[in-house]
């Protein structure tokens, strides 16, 4: 399915693909595909013949699927936070792929997969010819990361969608994920695209003018 321009993709259905052209020269097939019924985003980055998967949310199945269709081995399977709705398949995906299962160190309690080891803000993780960068952004869970693809691709879990940030329950669990959002997230340029864990894609630019209407109305 060709990647639309808004990310939109139907719950159980294909996997959208675009191929992403990084500031060195390397290209990166990127699929993004929703599953379950949160209509939660996994997404399958590759190079290489190697790939990662951002979250596996759900429906191991049509994850294997997309996989298997890609033609790539998965190394690394990265769970952006510990909330059950974005690590549903996680066990059978990790099994069945054998790729290194990594999250924050403050969500592992949540997780029911152990990590093969904990990641943190700066950590690298490499696939292919190719590697993302992990940004820590508490808040949402004490856990939650977000990672970067080159310069401007943006993959942010539940941190930061179109029209604010991920669900708080508290003012101080909005403090920590709107400074986490301002201070790591909106120094990037207003050109990065973002990919939710939830629903289509937005960029920096298009959010950055709202950021102190978030912060007015605390969520």
């Amino acid at each position: 399915m060709t990647y639309p321009e808004n990310g939109h993709v139907e719950s159980g259905g294909p996997a959208a693909q675009r191929t992403v052209a990084l500031d060195d020269g390397t290209e990166v097939v990127l699929r993004k595909q929703s599953v379950g019924p949160m209509d939660n985003n996994a997404y399958l980055l590759s190079s290489a013949g190697e790939a990662l998967l951002i979250d596996a949310a759900n429906d191991a199945d049509a994850l294997l699927a997309t996989i298997a269709d890609a033609g790539v081995t998965v190394t690394t399977i990265l769970t952006t936070h510990g909330h059950g709705d974005h690590w549903q398949a996680l066990e059978a995906v990790a099994a069945a792929t054998g790729a290194e299962v990594v999250h924050h160190a403050a969500d592992a309690d949540m997780i029911p997969v152990e990590a093969s080891r904990h990641v943190d803000d700066g950590d690298v993780i490499s696939f292919g010819e190719t590697s993302v960068r992990l940004i820590h952004n508490p808040g949402h869970t004490p856990g939650s990361m977000s990672v970067l693809l080159g310069e401007r691709h943006l993959f942010t879990g539940d941190t930061l969608f179109p029209g604010g940030i991920g669900r708080t329950t508290s003012p101080e669990e909005f403090d920590s994920a709107y400074r986490a959002v301002t201070e790591r997230l909106f120094i990037l340029d207003d050109e990065t695209w973002v990919y939710p864990g939830h629903g289509d894609d937005t960029t920096l630019g298009a959010e950055r003018p709202k950021l102190d209407e978030w912060r007015e109305r605390g969520w």
